[in-house]
């Protein structure tokens, strides 16, 4: 950061050509504690992507009502975009060991709560409350694992972590839906949630004794006379461009199923997902492995340009094939851009705030899910499959507004 508080101007430092692409992380996971603690991180997180869906699995298939599992479902998902900001305030202010078991004790709570209410038939709203609960406290692994490298890594080594986290992210949000899926399909509708349940208090907890590597607390900043004010410039168009994001995959899911049952094989639509998110990941790979010798800020203006107009072919056919092309040269700017966005808050929020602003972004992702997938549903039942794409380009035009909005020079206030 600069003196002013603002984004670093100059471009990050990176590799130099010869260095082979492995060689870039084996400098951050040499770093002690850092595999364990990523790892924690990892299992700790996987609820994110099984929490929704392995609540409309099981409510749809208990009561036979898809509208009802999305409320719920809905409540649960409402409820984690308001509650991550609070638990990145707590967590700058008590530290991750304090706030972690809290958090995982009541996600716990909320989640057995929640399939007893159902198990039993309990009337509206008590299933939403307890849902609800659930979210708000879903443990935020993925801001703090991202403290913790902040935290532990010198800042040439930051984009690398980002990336592997944004990597890890992908691996989450591929392996976790088909988890729960197959287990609540295959073996019993209540079985993937308890797996879940299971994932993400054990990783929290492990992830809570590694006091070695954690972040210090406000409350160990004792030199420190006040918190440093939120850069609310740099936050603002940060969480609206997260919105459009989140708009973006929330659609991005709902058509593709769609347009892959349109086609006459909606057993593919897992597949069209798979590989956008493949693109994604190999994509965070190697941003992770050669940084671009480019700020942070202009990174996500050319990712999300580029997301955004890779959403225009999908809107011009309805071939399988090429929807799958397409998708996978988009899932190319997905990761790059949580990257960049999240080394803005690194770069530009108060250090003793880092967890909090990182939450912040993230639940302007999370906020966007839910809208994105209901406006791109009507667009499917009243228009043809592929129109639904339209929801998305939108989507990408506010995540791009966005990060323009963002000024280098006064990101900062």
């Amino acid at each position: 950061m600069t003196p002013s508080g603002r984004p670093e101007e100059s471009p990050p430092p990176h590799p130099s050509p010869g260095m082979p692409l492995l060689d870039t992380y084996r400098r951050i996971l040499v770093i002690p504690g850092a595999p364990a603690f990523s790892s924690a991180a990892l299992v700790a997180r996987l609820p994110i992507s099984m929490l929704g869906l392995g609540l409309v699995l099981l409510v749809s298939e208990q009561t036979g009502s898809y509208g009802e599992a999305g409320a719920i479902s809905a409540a649960a998902l409402i409820a984690n975009a308001v509650g991550a900001p609070l638990q990145g305030r707590l967590t700058d202010r008590f530290g991750q060991h304090r706030v972690l078991p809290a958090t995982a004790a009541l996600f716990g709570l909320g989640l057995a709560l929640g399939l007893l209410a159902v198990d039993q038939n309990a009337p509206t709203p008590v299933p939403h409350l307890c849902a609800a609960l659930a979210g708000l406290a879903l443990p935020q692994a993925g801001s703090m694992v991202r403290a913790r490298w902040t935290h532990n890594a010198e800042p040439s080594m930051i984009p690398t972590a980002f990336a592997l986290e944004a990597v890890l992210d992908e691996v989450v949000f591929i392996v976790g839906p088909v988890v729960v899926t197959f287990l609540a399909t295959m073996v019993n509708p209540y079985v993937g949630l308890i797996v879940a349940g299971v994932a993400g208090i054990s990783g929290s907890l492990a992830l809570a004794v590694q006091r070695r590597t954690e972040p210090p607390s406000g409350r160990a900043r004792q030199h420190e006379s006040r918190r440093g004010a939120m850069p609310i410039a740099l936050l603002a168009p940060l969480v609206g461009a997260g919105v459009g994001f989140g708009i973006l995959f929330g659609a991005a899911e709902v058509v593709t199923v769609a347009v892959a049952e349109d086609a006459g094989h909606k057993q593919l639509a897992g597949v069209l997902l798979a590989v956008w998110a493949a693109g994604s990941l190999i994509a965070g790979f190697l941003v992770g492995a050669r940084p671009p010798a480019v700020t942070p800020l202009r990174q996500l203006r050319i990712t999300a340009a580029v997301l955004t107009l890779s959403i225009v072919p999908l809107l011009l056919t309805t071939s399988l094939p090429l929807v799958a092309a397409a998708l996978f040269v988009s899932g190319f700017a997905i990761a790059p851009s949580m990257v960049a966005a999240t080394r803005l808050v690194e770069q530009g929020v108060p250090k003793e705030r880092l967890t909090e602003g990182i939450a912040w972004f993230t639940t302007g992702l999370a906020t966007g899910v839910a809208p994105g997938a209901a406006v791109s549903g009507w667009v499917v039942d009243n228009a043809a499959p592929s129109w639904g794409y339209a929801v998305c380009l939108g989507a990408g035009v506010l995540a791009m507004a966005g990060s323009w909005v963002i000024r280098g020079s006064r990101a900062v206030q």
